[in-house]
This record gives C-alpha cells, sequence and structure tokens, in this order.
C-alpha cells in the first residue's frame, strides 16, 4: 500500500509558474515508477508525465513536453512537477500516481487525491 498527497496547486496567469508536490508514504517510494495525471472538467484524465524509479528517465504527454519538468527525491520520499509557461488549457485537477507504465497508458493502482491548478487568461 502507497498513500499520495499532493499539494501546491492553486490560481495562475497563463504564463506563470507552478510547483506541485506529491509526498508518498508506506511502501517504499524508490521502489517505483511515479506519474502525473490530470483531469479538467467534462473530460476524461490524462497522462501528464512519467519517471522511473531512479529519476533518470522522464517521458511526457505532448502537450506538457518543454513546459514541465518532472523529478523526484527518494531521499524526501516526495515526486515533483515544476510546470512553466501554463495556459488556460492546463486548467484541471492534477494527481499523482505509483508504478504507471512508461508512456502512462496503463496508471498504477495507487493515486493520490488531487491538487487544483487553475490558470486565468
Amino acid at each position: 500500500q502507497v498513500q499520495l498527497v499532493e499539494s501546491g496547486g492553486g490560481l495562475v496567469q497563463a504564463g506563470g509558474s507552478l510547483r506541485l508536490s506529491c509526498a508518498a508514504s508506506g511502501r517504499t517510494f524508490s521502489r517505483y515508477a511515479m506519474g502525473w495525471f490530470r483531469q479538467a472538467p467534462g473530460k476524461e484524465r490524462e497522462f501528464v508525465a512519467t519517471i522511473n524509479w531512479s529519476g533518470g528517465s522522464t517521458y511526457y504527454a505532448d502537450s506538457v513536453k518543454g513546459r514541465f519538468t518532472i523529478s523526484r527525491d527518494n531521499t524526501k520520499a516526495t515526486l515533483y512537477l515544476q510546470m512553466n509557461s501554463l495556459k488556460p488549457e492546463d486548467t484541471a485537477v492534477y494527481y499523482c500516481n505509483a508504478d504507471p507504465s512508461r508512456d502512462g497508458t496503463r496508471p498504477g493502482a495507487y493515486w493520490g487525491q488531487g491538487t487544483q491548478v487553475t490558470v486565468s487568461s
């Protein structure tokens, strides 16, 4: 069992930045690949980014590539998502996920409760 708690969401103007965090507890964080997903109102949950257990390999959705950076600190059992050049279409609830497939097509079993990101135009 892995417990995940996201934080760092909020309201930001277009072009701005936010940094999301996901604190993990339970089974050893460093054993898992981790990922971020998001769900906008009226839309299905979609893949954002994944990172392997060591942090040495990352994978991004085309829509965020070059603007978002996923990272992790295994000593703190924390996952991060640095979001720059935010756009209104990035508005969504962002979820942390443990043990997804590399390309995000198969999310893992463990989810956080989500954190709201709202980007105003």
